[in-house]
């Protein structure tokens, strides 16, 4: 009875051959890199907290590993209304031409909207390339902020007033911020002897966006001299502070000034007469 043995030596050379070809189809992305290695992209710091008016900067830097020169378009996704820009060496940018085996520093500034909600802001940025395309995520998180604005319903912070009269004015008081405001007290600083009243004298709590009017009774003295004066009226309470500079004009009244023109014409005729009575002499 014939008997067949296995050829070993063909069956090992068999083994071999598997064995470079899977070991060349695991080291080929790595040959792959070692002549074409990506570029880099990274941030030193993801996690900022700020304000919610205040703007987030942040330092990265794009490395082109590659020996060719390669153009980088950037780009940030950011919440409707956010604003964001791309700095180097100075200058706004939205792209970079780097050169081969180059690094850039690039400061990423992120603005949220007005009255932003604090919280946690994913912002995903990007910088991609014909060849590359890499990205990361910053964490932008907003805290609360107070914030106060003082000035009038219609925007003017100037009136006029007859001396020894009262003026009254009326102030808008508004919640700018992101969180309520308590306990508001009104002040004001006025010209001496001048006496401001406020009507309320203060307000217990405003919540984002709201406003209240306030009446302000500014007594000016009597013979207070013609001119312009400055008030400056202020809000605050133990979080923030807002003011106001209100020019008033103090005018002489109707009847002062008819008196004192009557006294002029009065000095006048005294002169005269005293001129015409001991000139002849």
């Amino acid at each position: 009875m014939l008997v067949l043995k296995p050829n070993l030596k063909k069956r090992n050379s068999v083994k071999r051959l598997s064995l470079v070809v899977l070991s060349c189809a695991l080291l080929w992305p790595a040959i792959g890199w070692s002549q074409n290695p990506p570029a880099q992209f990274n941030a030193n710091l993801f996690n900022i907290e700020k304000a919610a008016n205040e703007t987030f900067r942040y330092n990265a830097t794009l490395k082109n590993n590659r020996s060719e020169e390669q153009r980088y378009d950037l780009k940030a996704e950011v919440p409707a209304g956010w604003r964001t820009s791309f700095k180097t060496r100075g200058s706004n940018v939205t792209s970079i031409l780097l050169e081969g085996d180059k690094t850039e520093n690039i400061s990423i500034e992120l603005i949220p909207v007005y009255n932003c909600q604090p919280g946690t802001y994913e912002i995903p940025v990007s910088a991609a390339s014909e060849s590359d395309t890499l990205s990361f995520i910053l964490e932008a998180v907003v805290k609360g902020s107070y914030e106060v604005q003082l000035t009038t319903p219609t925007g003017r912070l100037s009136g006029d007033v007859v001396e020894g009269e009262t003026m009254q004015i009326t102030l808008k008081v508004k919640n700018s911020g992101s969180l309520p405001l308590n306990k508001l007290n009104l002040t004001s600083r006025a010209p001496s002897k001048w006496q401001g009243t406020f009507s309320p004298e203060s307000i217990e709590s405003l919540e984002p966006g709201e406003s209240v009017d306030v009446s302000v009774s500014l007594k000016v003295p009597e013979k207070t001299l013609p001119g312009d004066y400055i008030s400056t009226f202020k809000v605050n309470n133990a979080e923030t502070n807002g003011s106001a500079d209100f020019r008033v004009t103090v005018k002489t009244s109707v009847l002062a000034g008819w008196v004192g023109l009557l006294v002029i014409v009065v000095a006048i005729g005294i002169v005269f007469f005293l001129i015409r009575k001991f000139g002849r002499r």
